[in-house]
């Protein structure tokens, strides 16, 4: 097994699943292979609370993901925004969350759908009356 766990599983279940089978529902994504020593503790929100161990850095995970799965980190990043987008999360929030400054730049990741589109005609029909 590589540094990442990395076995013949789908993508996301070898980013997420624990040696003991389960699953991961939050925390850091992507850990180092030790725990860190008491004088470099990062932040609780930086230390898996299942397993101890702390968040791995970008540039390391970026080079491990290419080496190990043949992953690019920054398409990743890009894949998640597009969820966001898909969940009709606010422009705003796509783009405090990619750090993108040009709402052009984040639009990219909002394509609405076709029921989208329908509730938002929805809203713009005019109310219809009943007697």
């Amino acid at each position: 097994m590589g540094v990442l766990g990395i076995r013949h599983l789908p993508p996301t279940a070898r980013l997420l699943r624990l040696p003991d089978g389960t699953t991961r529902t939050h925390g850091p994504l992507f850990l180092s292979e030790r725990r860190p020593v008491p004088a470099r503790r990062p932040a609780a929100a930086d230390i898996c609370p299942h397993t101890g161990r702390a968040r791995l850095g970008y540039d390391r995970a970026r080079v491990l993901l290419d080496k190990n799965a043949g992953l690019d980190l920054h398409q990743l990043r890009h894949s998640a925004a597009t969820h966001l987008g898909e969940a009709e999360v606010p422009l705003q929030l796509i783009m405090g969350k990619t750090r993108h400054k040009n709402p052009r730049t984040a639009l990219r990741y909002v394509k609405p759908g076709a029921e989208a589109i329908a509730k938002v005609t929805e809203y713009l029909a005019p109310s219809r009356r009943t007697h």
